[in-house]
């Protein structure tokens, strides 16, 4: 069977709605590497969208969940508990930079945002949530109210539900400060909904869909004394930044803060389906039994490959890794960038091994050059390289590779992205 034939069988049986990056259909992957049906070898720099920080297939991981296998695949926790989901509870309230925390586990990064938002509902009284410009917080219609962008997340799904504000986010090559964003949000306060209404407060450390733009410390530091000003609750949209991608456990730790809750997907279970939301236990206990939940939420198989993960995390000094990656990856894309034989790149930024850089018309300019950005990741699958971009022009390139690369396999991978970038100018002429 070849990627043309299965592209026509997707073509015939899946609707447009979902869309897929590349036409390549996979047979098997291990570590960092992708082959396809027809035995194409690639070099993964988007690990699932930032889902195999440990790699695929990582042996510990397997390991774990063949043994969970065989011992039972299901009961719903709400039914018949188990120890597995007990002990990732534990191990992310141990973990999370939240004094006298609490977890609660769900399947994807969208129910686990949704649930902060119904804990901080119930735990204020209000209703109201402030979310920001270039988010992106899920699919589901709360989450899609949250994101802050448009196409293609909002398109043609109507109004979304009341109640939810958003503000710009700092961007400096977007041309928008701290002090704008403060502005903005003093307004909201003023002429939409009062600070004594909003329930919560979301923010990702660092904008995944809207281009890896770190929030900056300043800005974190001042939503957390307005939010300790009028009792709303500060949430960490981690479902991207965690689990080491930044060079910490947690984005938000960079940050220095305490949010009050932290909502968790991705890399959590090394390619299974886990996520949970974990806070202060004082806003955790304020839904009602039976709230919250999900029949597959803390699947046991999921939770034995979380268990893993944090072992594989803690025993291969991941975090220490993302920064050594980073550095790497951030030089060598700096030395790319002198070069007047690529397609333009501006902006190099991004916390430990979550590295992007915005592909540009003109070199020295900001304008955001769509166009070459797609020549790029194109010319990058042409050579081997699994690339994605993102942003809210669609002109940034991000790498996410995963965390236990080989230092072979990434000077690999830059090379080929390097190739890529020449590759895109010369198309483009």
């Amino acid at each position: 069977m070849t990627n043309t034939d299965l592209q026509a069988r997707r073509t015939d049986a899946v609707p447009r709605g979902i869309s897929t990056a590349y036409p390549k259909f996979v047979a098997r992957a291990e570590g960092s590497e992708i082959w396809d049906v027809e035995g194409n070898r690639y070099i993964d720099f988007a690990g699932g969208i930032a889902v195999l920080n440990t790699g695929h297939r990582h042996p510990k991981v397997i390991e774990a969940v063949k043994k969970q296998l065989d011992a039972y695949t299901h009961t719903a926790f709400q039914i018949l508990p188990y120890e597995p989901y007990v002990e990732v509870c534990e191990r992310l309230a141990a973990l999370a930079p939240i004094k006298d925390a609490k977890a609660i586990l769900f399947s994807t990064g969208a129910e686990a945002v949704e649930n902060a938002v119904k804990i901080a509902r119930a735990s204020t009284g209000r209703a109201g949530v402030v979310a920001f410009t270039g988010g992106f917080h899920g699919r589901t219609t709360m989450t899609m109210a949250l994101s802050g962008k448009v196409a293609p997340y909002k398109t043609k799904f109507g109004i979304a539900p009341p109640g939810v504000f958003h503000v710009p986010f700092p961007v400096p090559q977007h041309g928008t400060s701290i002090a704008d964003t403060l502005k903005a949000l003093d307004y909201v306060f003023r002429a939409d909904i009062g600070p004594d209404n909003v329930a919560a407060i979301i923010i990702e450390p660092v904008q995944g869909e809207g281009g890896f733009h770190p929030a900056p410390p300043e800005l974190l530091e001042r939503l957390r004394g307005i939010c300790d000003q009028h009792g709303i609750v500060l949430i960490a949209d981690e479902v991207q930044t965690g689990f080491a991608r930044t060079g910490k456990m947690f984005g938000i730790e960079h940050s220095g803060i305490e949010p009050d809750l932290i909502t968790v997907a991705k890399s959590l279970a090394g390619g299974f389906p886990l996520s949970g939301v974990i806070g202060r236990a004082a806003i955790m206990e304020a839904a009602e039994p039976g709230g919250l939940g999900g029949t597959y939420a803390g699947n046991p198989i999921a939770c034995a490959a979380a268990l893993a993960v944090f072992d594989v995390i803690a025993e291969e000094r991941l975090i220490e890794r993302a920064n050594a990656i980073g550095e790497r990856i951030k030089g060598r894309i700096g030395a790319i960038a002198k070069r007047n034989d690529i397609v333009p790149i501006a902006a190099i930024r991004g916390p430990g091994a979550m590295v992007a850089f915005d592909i540009v018309t003109e070199i020295g300019g900001d304008t955001p050059d769509a166009a070459a950005t797609k020549r790029v990741t194109q010319a990058a699958l042409d050579s081997g390289l699994v690339l994605l971009s993102c942003g809210v022009h669609g002109n940034t390139i991000r790498i996410l590779n995963p965390l236990t690369i080989s230092d072979a396999l990434l000077e690999e991978g830059l090379d080929r992205l390097e190739d890529a970038l020449k590759a895109a100018l010369t198309v483009g002429v």
